[in-house]
């Protein structure tokens, strides 16, 4: 990879030879080029799709190093999850983003709020990821524009030290780029339909795409009831759809997430097809609810088929769909997590009613009787009641291992009164160690929040409405916006810079030299914060 001043001396000899180039300044092309490093949607899936491979070779090696993200909507949320991670900690290692289709739908339709049913837009989904990419693109730009002007003074200041270690951060420098999983629902349609969204999604820099076994047209959110699932076949011509996809782009290691809701779905629209038995088709059927019939009780419009040599009605719901047997759920999930991982998906997503590891872990254990290194996506979501979930997982432990719990209404758990009791401590502790814990027990490579910003963005508007419109006014403002911005560190609080002022004063300087007219003069008010970190 060529440093910053071997761009600049192959720059020089490349404008040396237009004699009517001299106004360019091989050192800001030099910068413009670092500061835009990836040139197409295309780029970055490729770059990120490497990424997933290797951290998933990791995790397979060591399951400690599992990977995470937050869910987002907007480009600058993804941008200052990135920004606050590299603050933090310095790099971006096995963190990613989540593009949530929950959020798209409430969000970004132009239908407004809508239920995560796939009726938003689907062109909306490649949007979001092109804006996701266009914000973390500009943070890269931003900070490094912003070590340039560092470099600048130390060469002012006559500082060769200072200088050398600027440019070493220029040349190690770590991008805000990151993987995006992205949310195809179900897809949109049919398998062309689906091959024609995920190109859009690749082409905006998608290198991973979760899709989930549902029927499109009567598509749930997956922690609503209602959910519909399909045959077997039809999902995997599905996962087909998204593979060519990824490869007629070039990106031969896209990864793909092959989502089942079946846990908490009990309906099919349609009886699987079966040529012999045992196959796949005739193990989806083998979870149907069905009544044993003889040809003489058949009535007008029934269906029937032949089970294990005998005639078989499944029951039928005025709806036009199929009950699967009540029990089965984890069943099916084990069956279509295999089946998927068998034929192209590379990371599975179980879709759990509560985040419980013993029941993940039963899962996994069995898939992996057959595929030994299936890996889960696993959705830590905020629909869950975590602190209800854990207290009474807690509860139960307690009362089978014969400890005292007379203390405790099992109705109450939830309660403020019980926040400070050693039940509710040990259960805070294990929701603090539940990724870690179930990484290594339970198979789970990736977690994710699908919709933590969606939650943060209420939180935080409802704090300061009650506050800036109540008794404390502007102070509401000062004291729990901007004051913690400044003590925090939140590069945000110099929000002229973080929109590119300062960097559009760079190009200024590029383009006309002294008699640019930036914006970064005295009378800015942006340099009221000039000294602060």
């Amino acid at each position: 990879m060529t440093n910053y001043r071997q761009e600049i001396e192959n720059l020089t000899t490349q404008l040396g030879s237009q004699k009517t180039w001299q106004a360019i300044n091989p050192e800001s092309v030099a910068r413009m080029r670092m500061q835009n490093g990836f040139k197409t949607g295309l780029d970055i899936a490729k770059y990120t799709a490497a990424i997933m491979r290797k951290d998933m070779e990791a995790y397979d090696q060591d399951p400690s190093k599992y990977t995470q993200s937050l869910g987002c909507w907007h480009g600058f949320i993804g941008q200052q999850k990135m920004i606050s991670i590299k603050k933090h900690f310095e790099n971006t290692d096995r963190r990613y983003l989540y593009l949530s289709g929950w959020m798209v739908a409430a969000l970004r339709s132009e239908f407004g709020p809508l239920p995560d049913q796939s009726m938003h837009e689907k062109t909306s989904v490649a949007g979001l990821i092109k804006e996701l990419y266009t914000f973390l693109r500009q943070a890269d730009a931003r900070e490094l524009g912003g070590l340039f002007r560092e470099l600048d003074a130390a060469r002012t200041a006559g500082d060769q030290l200072k200088e050398v270690e600027i440019q070493a951060k220029i040349d190690g420098y770590v991008t805000h780029v990151v993987p995006i999983i992205a949310d195809i629902d179900a897809g949109f349609g049919n398998a062309e339909a689906t091959y024609l969204m995920a190109k859009q999604m690749i082409e905006a820099g998608a290198c991973c795409i979760q899709i989930e076994n549902q029927v499109s047209d009567e598509k749930q959110c997956g922690h609503q009831d209602g959910k519909v699932t399909v045959p077997h076949e039809d999902f995997l011509a599905k996962i087909n759809a998204v593979r060519y996809a990824f490869m007629e782009l070039g990106v031969d290691d896209g990864v793909i997430v092959a989502r089942t809701d079946s846990l908490g779905a009990g309906l099919t629209k349609q009886i699987a097809v079966t040529k012999e038995p045992g196959d796949l088709g005739d193990q989806y059927n083998s979870f149907l609810d069905c009544d044993e019939v003889s040809e003489a009780e058949l009535t007008n419009g029934d269906v029937i088929i032949k089970q294990n040599g005998k005639l078989v009605r499944p029951k039928r719901l005025p709806s036009n769909l199929y009950q699967f047997k009540k029990g089965t759920g984890e069943a099916r999930c084990v069956l279509d997590c295999i089946t998927s991982l068998q034929n192209g998906a590379d990371l599975i997503w179980i879709e759990t009613e509560k985040p419980h590891i013993g029941q993940i872990g039963g899962m996994v254990r069995e898939i992996r009787k057959v595929v030994p290194n299936a890996k889960l996506v696993y959705n830590n979501s905020p629909s869950f009641n975590w602190t209800l979930n854990f207290r009474q997982q807690v509860f139960d432990d307690m009362a089978e291992a014969g400890q005292d719990v007379t203390q405790y209404d099992k109705e109450r758990l939830m309660s403020a009164d019980y926040d400070n009791t050693e039940l509710a401590k040990v259960a805070d502790e294990r929701i603090r160690t539940f990724q870690l814990d179930a990484a290594k027990e339970a198979g789970i490579f990736h977690h994710l929040i699908t919709l933590p910003t969606y939650h943060t963005a209420a939180l935080s508007t409802d704090n300061l409405a009650k506050e800036y419109f109540g008794e404390q006014g502007m102070l509401g403002y000062v004291l729990n916006v901007q004051r913690q911005e400044i003590r925090q560190g939140i590069a945000c609080v110099k929000h002229q810079n973080m929109a590119g002022s300062d960097m559009g004063d760079d190009h200024k300087e590029y383009f006309a030299g002294e008699a640019a007219l930036k914006a970064a003069g005295k009378d800015n008010t942006m340099n009221q914060f000039a000294n602060i970190a």
